[in-house]
């Protein structure tokens, strides 16, 4: 593969900021566009230079005029999508939550590895330059002793749901809820840096749906448990808080600014003496993202990419254990 030529599906905020970095970088284009109108298709194509749209679905995965689809629909899609996109022989970027069961993700990395495909989560915080500081730092501090972490935003789409209404980041029909959409982020650092828990509890704020059977979760405390040390992270979209991530070692601690999301800012402590470490000039996290997925695509580095899959399926096997033991339950379950 000389060029990535990507087909997307998806027209939300974040889609447009990939969209800016897919600009902004050498070796990738966007060729095609899929949404449910042919407005909305049209509006993107148009705004980033797609030739293409497509509205129906089967169409889209058949076209030959591109070889990779960046998934950013709902969550409780993105295993149907990706699998169809791997079958149509299609490399896959799909956005996190990668996919909400075990079982399917470990399935879609069976065809992937069949098909000789690539299968990346999009989730920016691995791809950050301050990610690789942080975890080279890990040892200045001693043997870690505690994680605490924080990503609290208070979203205009939780009063919705004050008000009555279901917003999909909170239906469950669409896998939504705040240890999907924001602790996600808490959770995922974690196992990219620890690896796998030995435990996961989470302990959410319910609120109970309008048919009075089931829940959502609005905010959440996710605690894990490793065999030296206890990480609790909080995750909230019905407050606000300060975000960060703290990791408090023996001989010291490492603070990172704007949290599990951002890494915008990595602060190592020991005996009162502080080192700021930062290697990122330019603000916007879906930019190193995309720098760093097309050499890694187009240089084939599958054990690399293997590991990043690594931790996007114990990621899932986490997150989906630990939401159904706290009663959080998708119609797909």
């Amino acid at each position: 593969m000389e060029k990535i030529k990507l087909g997307t599906i998806g027209s939300g905020i974040i889609v447009h900021s990939v969209l800016d970095a897919v600009k902004a970088t050498d070796d990738i284009e966007l060729v095609a566009v899929y949404s449910r109108t042919l407005e909305k298709a049209t509006e993107l194509a148009d705004e980033y230079g797609a030739s293409h749209t497509y509205t129906d679905l089967n169409a889209f995965f058949d076209s030959s005029y591109f070889n990779t689809v960046y998934i950013a629909s709902p969550n409780n899609l993105h295993y149907e999508q990706a699998k169809a996109a791997l079958l149509a022989g299609k490399h896959v970027i799909c956005e996190k939550p990668f996919c909400t069961k075990d079982s399917e993700a470990m399935e879609l990395a069976s065809i992937a590895e069949e098909k000789k495909l690539a299968l990346l989560e999009a989730a920016p915080t691995t791809f950050l330059p301050n990610f690789k500081l942080l975890k080279e730092s890990l040892p200045k501090i001693g043997k870690i002793k505690l994680v605490n972490s924080n990503y609290s935003q208070y979203s205009n789409r939780y009063d919705a749901l004050l008000s009555g209404q279901l917003p999909n980041i909170f239906n469950p029909e669409f896998a939504g809820g705040s240890l999907m959409d924001i602790n996600f982020y808490n959770v995922y650092l974690n196992i990219a840096l620890f690896g796998l828990p030995l435990e996961a509890i989470y302990y959410p704020n319910l609120f109970e749906l309008p048919d009075g059977k089931s829940f959502t979760d609005t905010s959440g405390i996710m605690i894990l448990k490793y065999g030296d040390f206890v990480s609790t992270n909080t995750g909230a979209k019905d407050s606000s808080g300060i975000n960060y991530f703290q990791i408090e070692g023996e001989k010291g601690y490492i603070y990172v600014t704007d949290g599990s999301n951002g890494l915008r800012e990595i602060r190592v402590v020991i005996d009162g003496k502080e080192e700021i470490l930062n290697q990122q000039d330019n603000p916007d996290r879906w930019f190193y993202e995309i720098q760093a997925i097309v050499p890694l695509m187009l240089e084939w580095n599958v054990n690399e990419m293997k590991n990043r899959f690594r931790i996007t399926m114990e990621t899932v096997r986490v997150i989906e254990n630990a939401r159904k033991a706290a009663g959080i339950i998708y119609p797909g379950d």
